[in-house]
């Protein structure tokens, strides 16, 4: 019993003088330090500063006593019962550092360092003042600099507190957070966010550690080792997001996560989907490595979990390996598409080698190329082939092909050279790619019929108007597989000079420095063949080559005023190096072809005098049947007059003709000329001699109308465009041929804005009748058998048009439109001005003035709101037409009637897009066949915007590629085979899986 009073009476003497000694502490620390006060947690806080006029009046003395208490303290007090060590001892001789409870975990020993990083100067701000501290320390790379709205430091000890936008910067590392602790000799600090009244913590801390930022809860961080304890991170890495609920650093390229989450989905709070880990070691900017991991969708696991997980990802331009996307084809089997390697050769070329394989034997390789060089040049070359096997051997469908595919662009910089440019868009495949092709029913080049690829060499001389280019030309209609080839092509050109032009003219211009001349100079090497036909083709025998010179010279001069004559003359040069000789084989009884191959130079010359003038009519339209609106009308004719002659150069003299003889059928002898040349691709002359009288008119109309919104007051609209007409009538013809030429008209209407509706047209002046053999002639003109001037012989007109939003918006609404969109940019959603306040509360929320953005918390939905508040509702579509007609009167010859059929034909092209909101997008594309009367060919697509995931749906719902596919997938290409393929397919395939 003894003992245990004793023993009582012990501990109250302890608990005595411990209570005498806290006491004096307290009045000791009263004056220099501010009161402490208690968080809602019961635990120490952080010491409010006292901002009074004693706060200034510490004493050297009062900090001496403070040292001699604390060392006591230091040496008599245990670890308390959580475990925290007592306070040490500081090595460097600056005194103790008093420890606190705050109910975080500490760090370990390791991750102490014992460097003072302070200035033991004033300590005290006055309130308002932004409060900065810069000291270099011995032994530390940087400089250390912090900031704060307020701030205490604690005088005797190596303890500052910072309250508000509180800032620590070490060279490339930098922490902002509400609230930061800072011990000047460990080297560390610790952030905190700030809680309000309401529960919301704002200020949590955001650690940015050279470009890589982290956002947590709570964080510990030691400046000199680069080590840490971090509370619910997040962090971007990749295309994706990683939050841990702990998180230990252990230098600046490594950190472990336990209870990590790492998604692509920018919802961080309540993200879509997940994987989850068990545990992590993350490498910044480089990849992580997780133990078992498993998916989570919706918050709901999910029965896909993978024992480890390795997630690469890289900021730098190097090369790698190209991770394939798996599925299946109806015909191929299942796949592995788009796998291979990547060669980052240097900053300016590039190279992708990929594969693709299926389990049925198909197989292909793409190698793709992409090269650039800034201000000078950029391309891309693509080569694609695939050995495709449709079916199973010996069943029926089966199948085996081989195909393949070039394309490549080149793109010259204006700049790079102003004289010279090369330019290269070669678009060129074998007949069946498109086919092959995987996904290629759903692109709108699966029903194009012809491609065309083109490569330029054009060069220009410095202050010189010549100009010359060499290039080729490929056309290719997919339809039969039939290649047009130039190869090459050469062109000299210069355009209308005046060699006799004085450069220093003194008084009026004379009548010869009115001439000009021009010229044009060309060769072509030409084939037309079959693909499988192509390379077997001779040179020489079977290209089609020749060179052609084009020189015109021409002067004009005004007659009375009012009248323009123009003189001409136009020479042509044709050089080819082969023709055709003709004979009548007697035995066989049937004509002989007789190729020669040398050079021939052939001539075509063309003397020609046109005249023309102007007639301006006006009229006034009565002002009660058209009000007074509208001012004038205006009509303007040109009509022009022209003789050409050129000699008959079927006469042998011309060396263009020749002519053998035959006996035909009824025993007599006929006499057939024919033309040597005939199939040159530079042309040749015409036969017969032409006396030549052209007539031409052009007509335009216009109106002018009252405009109050214009400054003139007035607005010209123009009626008719143009109305063209010309015909030709040929003095010189032989008698029995068809002297009138066909009238040609055309028509050019302005109806709407960016709508024009052009119709050409010709007309046929003469009537026809049978001959002996049941076969049409002229007979004589329409006038004279008394049947109008002219028949329809053909015509034909385009247009397309794109309806849309604003097709039948009202010019007000748009304006209107435009103001909402300037106001809603300045706007809250009650239709307020947004205050400073408001905009310095939302740049607080992004992480301040030259903060990091804020990842927790920062989703936003992205939705527009209108003037009244609520959701603003907008639904863009379009819908495009392209249509075409033309009638040929020259079909079949009606040999009871002596008449021709016409015939017409139609063509009509659609596609349309709506996207009622946001996230659903609609869109089709088609063709209507008017000879069959149904829709040709139609392809659809539906796709939905899933937020982190995508969701697309094409289909051709007619026809005989019947087929559909349904894709969802995760946006981000690193989780690019996270997905789900469903497809069918046009083919009548056997499933053996």
């Amino acid at each position: 019993m003894r003992r245990k009073l004793s023993l009582i009476h012990r501990l109250l003497k302890a608990l005595f003088l411990n209570i005498v000694i806290l006491t004096l502490c307290m009045i000791l620390l009263t004056p220099a330090y501010g009161r402490m006060r208690a968080d809602s947690d019961g635990h120490a806080a952080l010491p409010m500063p006292d901002f009074s006029a004693d706060a200034d009046t510490d004493s050297v003395d009062n900090r001496q006593q403070l040292g001699e208490l604390l060392q006591s303290i230091s040496e008599t007090v245990e670890p308390d019962s959580l475990g925290q060590a007592a306070p040490m001892a500081d090595t460097t001789g600056s005194g103790t550092v008093p420890s606190r409870d705050t109910g975080r975990p500490r760090l370990d020993s390791s991750m102490m360092a014992r460097t003072a990083i302070y200035n033991p100067e004033d300590t005290m701000r006055k309130p308002g003042k932004r409060i900065v501290r810069t000291k270099v320390s011995g032994d530390m790379e940087h400089v250390v600099d912090f900031s704060a709205k307020d701030s205490v430091r604690l005088v005797g000890s190596d303890q500052a507190f910072m309250y508000g936008d509180s800032k620590v910067t070490y060279g490339d590392i930098k922490l902002d957070a509400a609230n930061i602790e800072m011990n000047m000799a460990t080297n560390i600090v610790y952030a905190v966010g700030q809680e309000d009244s309401t529960g919301t913590v704002t200020g949590e801390p955001i650690f940015d550690d050279a470009g890589t930022s982290y956002e947590a809860k709570t964080m510990t961080y030691n400046f000199k080792t680069g080590k840490g304890y971090i509370t619910d991170v997040i962090t971007q890495q990749g295309d994706g997001f990683l939050t841990g609920s702990q998180t230990k650093k252990i230098d600046d390229k490594t950190f472990y996560i336990k209870d990590g989450h790492y998604t692509t989905c920018d919802n961080h709070d309540d993200p879509h989907f997940y994987f989850n880990l068990t545990k992590a070691k993350v490498t910044p900017k480089k990849n992580i490595v997780t133990g078992p991991a498993y998916m989570v969708l919706a918050g709901l696991p999910l029965p896909l979990a993978v024992p480890f997980g390795y997630f690469p990802f890289s900021e730098k331009y190097s090369s790698g390996i190209i991770i394939p996307t798996f599925g299946d084809d109806y015909n191929k089997g299942f796949y592995l598409d788009r796998g291979g390697y990547y060669f980052a050769f240097n900053d300016y070329m590039d190279l992708q080698l990929l594969g693709q394989i299926f389990t049925k034997g198909s197989w292909g390789i793409n190698a793709i190329s992409r090269y650039a060089k800034r201000y000078k040049f950029n391309g891309q070359f693509n080569i694609d082939y695939i050995s495709t096997i449709e079916g199973d051997k010996g069943l029926p469908g089966y199948s085996k092909s081989n195909t393949f595919k070039i394309a490549w662009t080149h793109n010259q910089d204006a700049k790079a050279n102003p004289n010279l440019n090369f330019s290269a868009s070669v678009n060129f495949y074998t007949a069946g790619y498109q086919r092959d092709a995987l996904n290629a029913l759903y692109t709108p080049t699966f029903t194009e019929n012809q491609t065309s690829s083109s490569i330029n060499l054009s060069y220009r001389p410095a202050n010189s108007k010549w100009s010359f280019n060499i290039g080729t030309n490929i056309s290719q209609r997919n339809q039969d597989s039939t290649l047009s080839v130039t190869l090459p092509t050469l062109t000299a050109n210069l355009p209308q000079v005046y060699p006799f032009k004085r450069k220093k003219a003194m008084g009026g211009e004379r009548w010869y420095e009115k001439i000009s001349v021009n010229y044009n100079g060309s060769m072509r090497n030409d084939l037309t063949a079959k693909q499988n036909q192509f390379f077997k083709k001779n040179l020489i025998k079977d290209w089609n080559n020749g060179i052609k010179h084009d020189a015109r010279t021409q002067a004009t001069f005004d007659l009375f005023q009012y009248f323009r004559l123009t003189p001409s003359l136009s020479l042509t040069d044709y050089m080819y190096f082969k023709k055709i000789k003709r004979s009548w084989d007697y035995e066989a009884n049937r004509e002989q072809l007789d190729t020669t191959y040398n050079f021939y130079n052939i001539f075509n010359f063309n003397v020609g005098l046109s005249l023309s003038t102007k007639v301006y009519g006006f009229f006034q339209p009565w002002k009660k049947l058209f009000g007074d609106k509208v001012k004038m009308i205006r009509h303007v004719m040109t009509p022009t007059v022209s003789v050409s002659w050129h000699p008959d150069f079927s006469d042998p003299m011309w060396g263009v003709y020749d002519s053998y003889t035959y006996m035909n059928s009824s025993g007599q002898m006929v006499t057939s000329k024919y033309n040597m040349f005939q199939g040159g691709n530079m042309g040749s002359p015409s036969s017969g001699r032409a006396g030549m009288v052209s007539f031409s008119l052009n007509n335009n109309v216009e109106m002018k109308v009252r405009n109050d919104n214009d400054s003139t007051g007035e607005k010209k609209i123009s009626l008719i465009e143009s109305l063209d007409l010309s015909q030709s009538y040929n003095f010189a013809a032989s008698p029995g041929t068809k002297r009138w030429s066909d009238l040609q008209a055309s028509i050019l209407i302005r109806l709407v804005k960016n709508f024009n509706l052009n119709i050409n047209s010709t007309w046929d002046p003469y009537d026809y009748i049978n001959d002996s053999n049941g076969r049409p002639i002229a007979h004589k003109t329409r006038l004279q058998a008394g049947k109008g001037y002219a028949r329809l012989n053909s015509a034909s007109t385009s247009f397309s048009y794109t309806f849309n939003n604003d097709t039948f918006r009202r010019k007000g609404d748009k304006s209107s439109d435009k103001g909402n969109k300037n106001s809603d940019s300045a706007n809250t959603f009650d239709g307020t001005a947004q205050s400073e306040d408001d905009a310095a509360a939302e740049e607080q929320a992004n992480g301040g003035e030259g903060g990091s953005k804020r990842l927790r918390g920062g989703h936003d939905d992205d939705m527009e709101l209108g003037p009244d508040g609520y959701m603003k509702w907008d639904c863009p579509w379009s819908l495009s037409f392209n249509y075409s007609v033309s009638y040929n009167g020259n079909g079949e010859w009606d040999s009871e009637a002596q008449k021709y059929k016409g015939n017409i034909r139609q063509n009509l092209s659609f596609s349309g897009n709506i996207r009622p909101t946001k996230n659903w997008n609609f869109s089709l594309s088609g063709s209507y066949n008017f000879d069959l009367h149904k829709i040709n060919y139609m392809t659809c697509n539906i796709s939905r915007d899933l937020h982190c995931f995508t969701l697309t749906c094409s289909f051709v719902p007619i026809g005989p590629y019947k087929s559909y596919n349904l894709h969802i997938a995760v946006k981000s290409s690193l989780l690019s085979d996270l997905k789900y393929d469903k497809r069918s397919s046009s083919g009548d395939g056997l499933r053996w899986y």
